[in-house]
């Protein structure tokens, strides 16, 4: 299928529709007239700044929208940064602050500073000596990757400066993976504006491993020949419908969106109930992704990253190829992000919508009515894209089911990282999965941010747990259990963890909207939890990632929290974000709630995961309880034709 942008070109603007090119020329042109920007201005960030709950839902087709956008600036001659705010309907430059960097934290890394490390790194003489006592001649240095890795809070010595750290790897020639190289013991720090190299840390060399990483198919032998063509065809078309950003299928409809920082992010979800549009959510996005690896050695125990707040991870986004990462009948959306020098740049084909069978829905053979059966398919909505951060690429998905769930799903895959050790000495922090090279145990810590509407914007988050009652007079046989419900009712409650035991979930109940049975409505978070941060309390990574250390955070909705690790957590020494918002003393009852939920795999590699790894899911499932009075379901048709289902 070809890229589709837009079943209606012509559909009224909407408040919260995606950038534009033509809105991030004119916030340009606006700074530049301003005299914000020179020669060594870049554009770390520019995003949309939107508007509020009440504004979005108050929107009516034809009603006149204002635009205004949030831009971060960089001076990649001096390192200083500083916010802006743009009127791009007006045309004007509404506020301007300097950023204490020191304090704040770095705005994003830029794609120019990739090329700044490699070359800063690659002509460093402390650096070029450790190389060739590895026994790597000036040939092979030409095949080195110095890759700019966040600094992270380590280098506290330098407050204020705009750094990035270096490992390198080697590879066999330019084909190869340089994964399967790594030059163990040697750390360099890059001063990206000062372009020099500040400190390189060696510890000693390790024997470099020789074995080539390659995957493609002319290096893995021939392919199997016995997989027969399957087809997924739809002859009538797909049966959603895009009207500009707006996507409605099977009672369901939401505004697809993409921004540089988060990637793919869905506004106003909303499920047809009857004659009634009933919310449940106001915006949904993955509003960061930690990477934190467990090696204790000196030269690789800062490990650690963030790759939405870090590397902004919506500009990583792949252009999507039909058959490879999707299938069926596809529809197609372009992004729009800017570049470094906040010039407009097209990702073509970076989401992809589709339908897909899903299994079964529902079924019942009636025995005592001979045997007759009915059951229904289910289909699904799938809504995705594919950012690649270095290493490693992941597959985001969000989910939309006939029975009025939500899903979402994050599929690790790419290539492990790795780090060398004398062959086969192993290591207690990883897995050797080929000789001396070792894949470090890490941790994979994805938040998404739910801004809560069930039914309206007033909510309250209860924890509900599933319970055994004493033996006793109303247990005489010890076989009952039941649920017990914790109100979160003060921020000071915010921070949950989950609980296997218990069977654990959070329901996310609207108090004054009742279903037939006199229960407040509500759609339940149904977690699939990992261990959260496991690097210890006061440590670098757990400040930094603080967001981490709760599967569960439930805060006030206020316009200024919007990600969980603060808005610059680059070379932040830790602690902003969510650990601030749940400090206690705001009322989180019947009121407007933004649920973070912490969620993903403490992975332990696989020899198996190499030299390409098989995709790792993990996610979460927002689930209807009482929002519905019965199964929203039933009226299904039954599957006719093509063979699908007979008797």
């Amino acid at each position: 299928m070809t890229s589709c942008h837009a079943g209606n070109p012509a559909a009224a603007p909407h408040p919260l529709d995606p950038l534009s090119a033509e809105e991030i020329t004119t916030a340009r042109r606006v700074l530049t007239e301003a005299g914000k920007v020179t020669a060594s201005t870049r554009f770390p960030l520019v995003l949309l700044d939107e508007p509020g709950r009440h504004a979005a839902a108050a929107h009516r087709p034809g009603d006149p929208v204002v635009r205004r956008l949030r831009v971060t600036l960089l001076d990649s001659a001096t390192g200083a940064a500083a916010e802006a705010l743009v009127d791009v309907t007006a045309g004007l430059l509404l506020s301007h602050r300097e950023l204490d960097v020191a304090a704040e934290g770095q705005p994003q890394v830029t794609f120019e500073e990739y090329e700044i490390v490699e070359e800063v790194v690659k002509a460093d003489p402390g650096w070029r000596k450790a190389m060739a006592e590895r026994g790597v001649d000036e040939v092979r240095l030409e095949l080195a990757v110095c890759a700019p890795l966040g600094a992270g809070g380590l280098l506290t010595d330098r407050p204020g400066r705009r750094l990035l750290r270096s490992l390198t790897w080697l590879r066999c020639d330019a084909t190869d993976s340089p994964w399967a190289h790594p030059v163990g013991g040697l750390v360099a720090d890059v001063d990206v504006i000062e372009r020099r190299v500040i400190r390189l840390t060696d510890t000693g060399a390790v024997p470099i491993p020789a074995e080539c990483g390659r995957y493609a198919p002319e290096s893995t032998g021939p392919a199997r020949t016995d997989l027969r063509p399957l087809e997924i065809t739809q002859p009538e078309g797909p049966s959603f419908r895009l009207d500009g950003p707006l996507l409605t299928w099977q009672n369901w409809s939401f505004r697809v969106d993409f921004n540089a920082r988060e990637g793919l992010v869905l506004h106003r979800i909303t499920h047809r109930d009857g004659d009634r549009e009933r919310p449940v959510l106001h915006r949904a996005s993955l509003a960061e992704m930690a990477v934190a690896y467990g090696e204790a050695e000196e030269s690789r125990n800062w490990v650690a990253f963030l790759d939405a707040g870090e590397y902004a991870l919506g500009r990583n986004a792949n252009a999507l190829r039909l058959g490879c990462d999707c299938l069926g009948e596809i529809r197609y959306l372009d992004a729009v992000v800017a570049d470094d020098f906040g010039v407009p740049q097209t990702l073509p084909n970076a989401i992809c919508v589709h339908e897909e069978d899903a299994g079964l829905l529902w079924k019942h053979t009636d025995i005592f009515n001979g045997m007759a059966a009915e059951s229904r398919r289910s289909r699904r909505l799938v809504i995705s894209y594919i950012a690649t951060v270095g290493n490693y690429d992941y597959g985001f998905y969000w989910y939309f089911q006939q029975d009025g769930t939500i899903a979402f799903e994050a599929k690790s895959t790419g290539i492990v990282q790795t780090s060398a050790v004398h062959p086969g000495a192993g290591s207690p922090h990883g897995t050797e999965v080929a000789p001396g090279l070792l894949a470090p145990y890490h941790q994979h810590l994805f938040c998404v941010r739910l801004d809560a509407a069930v039914d309206g914007l007033a909510n309250t988050v209860e924890e509900v747990d599933v319970v055994p009652l004493p033996e006793g007079p109303g247990n005489p046989a010890g076989n009952a259990f039941t649920t017990r419900t914790t109100v979160l009712a003060d921020s000071a409650d915010g921070g949950r963890m989950a609980d296997t035991t218990a069977g654990r979930r959070w329901r996310i109940t609207n108090p004054g909207s009742r279903n037939r049975m006199g229960q407040p409505v509500a759609y339940t978070l149904v977690p699939r939890p990992g261990p959260v941060v496991l690097a210890r309390p006061g440590s670098s990574v757990a400040r930094r990632m603080a967001y981490g250390t709760r599967h569960l955070w439930v805060t006030r909705h206020r316009a200024d929290r919007r990600y969980p690790a603060g808005d610059y957590p680059n070379q932040h020494p830790g602690g902003a974000g969510l650990p601030q918002w749940t400090e206690g003393g705001e009322s989180l009852e019947n009121t407007e709630l933004t649920v973070w939920h912490t969620f993903g795999p403490t992975h332990l590699p696989r020899p198996e995961e190499w030299p390409v790894m098989p995709a790792d899911p993990t996610g979460f499932s927002l689930k209807p309880t009482g929002f519905f009075d019965r199964n929203p379901a039933l009226d299904l048709p039954q599957e006719a034709g093509g063979g699908h289902c007979h008797a």
